[in-house]
């Protein structure tokens, strides 16, 4: 929000970032058995959860996207949103991180938590003040139930 950039472009940003780290550092290339299995059911938890998240939006008819908070029409808390506030945030950090795993290069791990870091900062903090401001009551209980990502 702070930003006006999608968190899908983001998250895209992070993944041709992680690449290009481990293509520039070849020789911090890990083993792992099972990583390719591993990488895939993480990348493809973390689409499940963020295409969850979508379609509760969609259910409860209101916007998904982040950058345009004025146009919620209602607080989301249903569903997988009773698991994690941010369930297309953290899906977008699971397929990150089976991303890691694919690539099997420790150069490409620490953009995982730089990017937890800069959505707190730039997206889910600005969108968790308008929500505030917006549904008051409803959302300071919905946050004492529900943690931000996990």
């Amino acid at each position: 929000m702070a930003l006006k950039i999608p968190p899908l472009v983001l998250m895209l940003l992070a993944a041709l970032i992680m690449w290009l780290a481990a293509i520039l550092t070849p020789g911090l290339t890990f083993q792992l058995w099972g990583r390719f299995g591993f990488a895939l059911a993480l990348m493809l938890i973390g689409a499940v959860v963020a295409a969850l998240g979508v379609l509760q939006f969609r259910l409860a008819q209101t916007t998904v996207d982040p950058r345009y908070p004025q146009q919620s029409a209602r607080l989301v808390s249903g569903g997988i949103y009773r698991i994690s506030r941010n369930p297309m945030y953290l899906g977008f950090l699971l397929m990150l991180s089976g991303w890691a795993l694919w690539l099997a290069n420790l150069a490409a791990i620490p953009v995982l938590p730089l990017f937890v870091i800069y959505l707190n900062r730039f997206q889910i903090r600005p969108e968790e003040h308008f929500l505030r401001q917006k549904f008051e009551e409803e959302y300071k209980r919905y946050c004492l139930r529900v943690r931000r990502w996990l």
